[in-house]
């Protein structure tokens, strides 16, 4: 009686405390965007507005009350939920209402949580928006607390659910294979659900990336209409919902994917979900896009405002057959190129099982004697010697079968053990819910850090989904697996980030196969895909960039497409964080003056487009040509790629309309990055004339490409 008479007080007292707050407003708001919430009569959470910033706050309570905030399961909604708790007595309802809420200040942003709780349960939920005021980027996820007498499952635990009222919605994904990714497709939505989603596990993102573009009564451009972007950062199975309702509204559902992943949360544990982040913009894709690109550089990448190497990658010169001779002379060659690091890719270790193909060897994390006999010190010396750094490749995360840690810890694998393995390119996964392979992955690096101090860089791939979904670490909680393996690779980088906080990581999966800003927190640079064929890169990078600057994406120069010439392939690169991947024995003398000019003129050219301002001028997907601008933030310096690609024969061309100049000030354009190593003519522009007169940058010649100095006089 004791008991019933203290929950019975309880309920009458949360009634009364959401009584009493009844038609109070919420504002979470940046500069320009406003997301409002109104708790109801009946005390629950209601989104009442998420536009442009409203001028007189006063109007933000002539709103609507609008959609439930954080719809739940069970009650009198009929689509789909962001909440979903199976409770200890069988019981699949929940009902939120608001408790309170605070504000806290943080460097850049202001954060607000809402506290809900269910008054039958008494389960709480945290709603937590971070607003970066002059970013205009919103970051949003839920803390759920099991307040219960026993252990709650999770079914569905969406990071953040927002709700539109419009016309009609547009939404833009970009999905592919490996060597094939961000391919972009629009569509209208109608009635019903489009969802996004991945159940690969660790390469979660080799078939679509983590981000979505909606566009809000009419398809938004580059440079018009209201288009929302989000994104998860999470490095796993990720889903994003898009519902439209019978009354034409538009729900999206933002998350971990929950495919097999019911989560039990024991009493009195908290479960928290990824950070969705997301802008509104009013001005198109591209003004979102440098919205993301601002905010990622300043709060979220590693080092995300710091410098990025230029390299020479040895794997198409030499693939798995190199010794210690050709390293050194290819550590020279770096030197000799002007590039500010030398990375040694796959096929370096092993002894019993030598690492000769992706057949054996991985995760045997010791220098192969034969070809290495003075192990990788040789090499740090060597290239301390010549004046660069010394990067090396790794994948931790994964194991040939054929290896002596699979023999000596099968129980260390996601595999079944009763059933006949199934093996992507030839490898499986180490279990990372098991604290004992966190300390194992952890101590690979750590181990080469020891030994080799002067290891300036790794090259961290992992190039396998899970397959044989079955941990012996987890056993009676197997639903656990695919969120707990993310927790588990998160633990091992913040003790990797903890002790080495300026080692610099690229984040590779085999090209696209992460591509997630959590991950960007540890990895200050990305792989964007293993294909490297410059026509391709102008679309791969042209996708990634929606969401993510140039500064993070890898562009290297390599043998792909024999059609197009080094000058093509190295003004692609130059769009991104160039490095080199070919045997410079296999190009003419001219050939590699050109490649140590481009160098020289990327490191002049570098804190522009790594730093600045990208407008997306000529996309790639419209046409025959394209063309991209960066601008630096003071509006002095500008440089302008452009691409003809396959122009058609007699093809009319159209001048380039610049962007983000200053209108008044004068401009000196030339032509630079010539092959013949001369400038070109230089000619003076005001900012005015080139965004709206704009240049004849394109030719009607195949794969030809230029590069263009904008210079404030």
């Amino acid at each position: 009686m004791r008991t019933l008479r203290k929950l019975l007080t309880a309920l009458c007292l949360l009634v009364t405390i959401s009584a009493a707050y009844a038609n109070k407003q919420i504002v979470v708001a940046t500069d320009n965007t406003s997301l409002v919430f109104t708790v109801g009569d009946n005390g629950r959470l209601y989104q009442s507005y998420f536009g442009e910033r409203l001028v007189n706050s006063a109007d933000y309570a002539q709103l609507p009350l609008g959609k439930e905030a954080y719809l739940t399961h069970g009650m009198e909604d009929y689509f789909e939920p962001a909440l979903h708790i199976n409770h200890t007595d069988g019981n699949t309802s929940t009902l939120l209402q608001y408790k309170h809420h605070e504000t806290l200040k943080h460097d850049g942003c202001t954060e607000t949580v809402i506290y809900l709780a269910d008054p039958t349960y008494a389960d709480e939920v945290e709603l937590h928006y971070a607003a970066y005021g002059k970013e205009n980027v919103f970051k949003a996820w839920s803390i759920i607390t099991n307040y219960e007498k026993k252990a709650i499952e999770l079914e569905k635990y969406a990071s953040c659910m927002l709700h539109f009222y419009q016309q009609k919605y547009f939404l833009t994904q970009y999905d592919g294979d490996w060597a094939s990714e961000v391919h972009k497709h629009t569509q209208e939505l109608y009635f019903g659900k489009k969802v996004i989603d991945t159940k690969l596990g660790t390469r979660a993102n080799m078939f679509t990336p983590p981000f979505f573009q909606l566009s809000l009564n009419k398809e938004a451009t580059e440079n018009n209409g209201q288009v929302l972007v989000g994104t998860l950062a999470w490095t796993g199975n990720f889903r994003f919902t898009f519902e439209v309702d019978n009354l034409g509204g538009l729900r999206i559902i933002s998350g971990i994917n929950p495919y097999a992943s019911q989560y039990t949360v024991n009493k009195g544990e908290k479960f928290q979900t990824p950070e969705f982040i997301f802008t509104l913009s009013n001005n198109g894709t591209g003004c979102a896009s440098r919205n993301l690109h601002d905010w990622a550089r300043k709060y979220q990448i590693k080092n995300g405002e710091g410098d990025r190497n230029t390299l020479l990658n040895n794997w198409e010169a030499t693939y798995f057959d190199f010794n210690e001779d050709k390293l050194m002379q290819l550590i020279g060659e770096a030197k000799s190129l002007g590039v500010d690091m030398f990375l040694l890719d796959d096929g370096w270790f092993g002894n019993k099982y030598k690492r000769h193909s992706d057949t054996q060897g991985l995760g045997d994390w010791t220098v192969t004697a034969d070809k290495l006999p003075n192990g990788i010190g040789k090499l740090t010396e060597e290239a301390k010697r010549q004046g660069i750094k010394f990067g090396l490749w790794i994948e931790p995360e994964m194991v040939n079968p054929k290896s002596e840690l699979y023999e000596k810890h099968k129980d260390w694998v996601i595999r079944y053990p009763n059933r006949s393995e199934y093996y992507f390119r030839n490898q499986l996964v180490l279990d990372l819910s098991n604290p004992k392979v966190q300390d194992y992955v952890y101590s690979v690096v750590d181990g080469l850090m020891t030994k080799y101090p002067d290891i300036a860089y790794f090259k961290w791939d992992c190039n396998s989904p899970i397959t044989n979904i079955y941990s012996s670490y987890e056993k009676q909680e197997q639903s656990r697996l695919y969120i707990d393996y993310v927790h588990g690779l998160y633990k091992v980088l913040d003790r990797i980030q903890t002790k080495y906080p300026n080692l610099p990581m690229m984040l590779c999966s085999g090209g696209g196969g992460r591509t997630d800003y959590k991950a960007l927190q540890y990895f200050q640079e990305m792989w964007p895909s293993d294909d490297t064929d410059p026509v391709e890169r102008l679309f791969i990078q042209w996708g990634y960039s929606q969401v993510f600057p140039a500064k993070v994406q890898c562009a290297h120069v390599t043998t792909w497409n024999k059609e197009a010439n080094l000058k093509f392939k190295i003004n692609v690169a130059m769009m991104g964080k160039l490095g080199f991947d070919i045997n410079l024995h296999d190009i003419a003398a001219n050939e590699l003056a050109y490649c140590k000019q481009s160098v020289t003129e990327y490191n002049h050219l570098k804190t522009i487009i790594l730093q600045g301002d990208q407008y997306r001028l000529v996309s790639p997907y419209e046409g025959n040509h394209a063309a991209t601008m960066y601008v630096a933030k003071d509006q002095q310096k500008a440089v302008v790629f452009a691409f003809d690609v396959y122009p058609r024969y007699a093809e009319k061309l159209y001048n380039v309309v610049m962007q983000g100049l200053n209108n008044t000030t004068i401009y000196k354009v030339e032509e630079i990055n010539r092959t013949d190593g001369s400038k070109g003519e230089v000619k003076e522009y005001s900012g005015n004339y080139l965004m709206t007169v704009g240049l004849p940058l394109f030719t009607g010649n195949k794969l030809s490409s230029h590069v263009y100095s904008v210079v404030a006089k």
